[in-house]
């Protein structure tokens, strides 16, 4: 696999200021600034076209889209749900008055395991709320099973999942609503952002009214909304910045598989490979540490990497179930998550960008091999 030593960039995985420049002049020209302007409009049909979904609707963050997710669908009482994942996912449940039941996750996948999910329902249970981790996307077909017997939404974390896909569709096209982030770290961004995936124009409209105070017209409102629009500024970057993600995924694909062939073989270290069928954005790469095999703790790797500022992330640790406001809840007891506590213990996710040079990703590695 000599062709993966080098990996220089050698052409803009960035837009370049000067092609940002003359959509801030544009902005300027129209002065419309916020409420859904002409490139917030022009960005909800290009990435409705790109993931191939019927419908998309903007907002500032991540976060909201996941609260507002929650209102449009009228979520209440219990939401199925997994700790191995970013705050913001349970926090969403919290903001709604909803209280979150953890499950265990899968030990290949680190998703919401399906074969847990049944045990945890009860009469108070509204809906289930998995999370494709680092991209990998859930077993959807059994979620959706479970959720139709028993009636339950379904509401997918797609925070990591942008541009994924399952044998040709968008993991996007599955259960209720599909949240996305466009946080900067993301492997497409707006700086700030987020959208939520619906399959209706109805439901779009609601969403739509909720993101914005609920206003259906100039001097009605029809439900306790909030202010979660995205404005022109974001929306024209996020029109240039999708012209440029198929690189930046090609790029990440890159160093994903020059991190796999230098890792392969080293005794106390795992990695994911790609699931068969499935076409990734390699957001991230997790590995995971046997201290004892390897010879050295997860967390003093980790100490080591900064050391040497190379800044990994124990990404998800400490499980969302050890924060003080899910720790006194009874499924979030460490005896029943095991897996999920022995994932967030040994996990690192390495250095993961557009540019991640050569250079850059042999010193990484040449960290990871030297364990004294």
């Amino acid at each position: 696999m000599d062709n993966l030593k080098q990996i220089t960039v050698t052409s803009p995985l960035f837009p370049p200021l000067e092609e940002f420049t003359p959509y801030l002049e544009d902005i300027w020209k129209r002065k419309w600034l916020t409420n859904n302007g002409h490139y917030h409009e022009e960005l909800e049909k290009a990435l409705c076209e790109y993931l191939g979904v019927k419908h998309l609707c903007l907002f500032s963050n991540g976060t909201l889209a996941l609260i507002t997710a929650l209102q449009a669908l009228r979520i209440t009482g219990e939401v199925i749900t997994t700790p191995y994942s970013f705050v913001a996912t349970t926090h969403s449940l919290w903001w709604n008055g909803i209280k979150p039941v953890f499950v265990d996750i899968e030990p290949e996948t680190f998703n919401l395991d399906p074969e847990k999910i049944e045990a945890a329902i009860t009469p108070k249970t509204t809906a289930i709320m998995p999370v494709h981790v680092y991209g990998n996307p859930c077993n959807m077909e059994a979620i959706q099973a479970i959720a139709d017997k028993y009636g339950l939404r379904v509401i997918y974390d797609a925070a990591h999942a942008f541009g994924v896909s399952k044998e040709g569709s968008s993991v996007m096209n599955n259960g209720d609503l599909s949240i996305l982030s466009f946080h900067a770290t993301k492997t497409y961004s707006t700086i700030e952002g987020g959208a939520i995936v619906c399959h209706d124009a109805k439901m779009k409209q609601r969403i739509d009214y909720l993101k914005n105070f609920g206003f259906a017209g100039e001097t009605t409102v029809v439900a306790p909304g909030i202010n979660a629009k995205m404005d022109e500024v974001r929306s024209a970057y996020g029109l240039l910045g999708l012209k440029y993600v198929d690189r930046a995924i090609a790029r990440r694909k890159l160093a994903t598989l020059r991190y796999r062939e230098e890792l392969q073989g080293i005794e106390g270290i795992s990695f994911m490979e790609d699931m068969p069928g499935v076409t990734h954005n390699y957001s991230y790469f997790p590995i995971f540490i046997d201290e004892k095999a390897y010879g050295m703790s997860r967390d003093a790797l980790y100490e080591k990497m900064k050391e040497a500022n190379v800044f990994g992330r124990r990404y998800f640790y400490p499980l969302i179930t050890e924060f003080s406001t899910y720790r006194g809840l009874d499924s979030a007891k460490p005896e029943n998550l095991p897996v999920a506590n022995k994932i967030a213990d040994r996990v690192i996710c390495l250095p993961m960008h557009h540019e991640l040079a050569d250079e850059d990703l042999a010193r990484v590695i040449a960290l990871i091999k030297k364990t004294k």
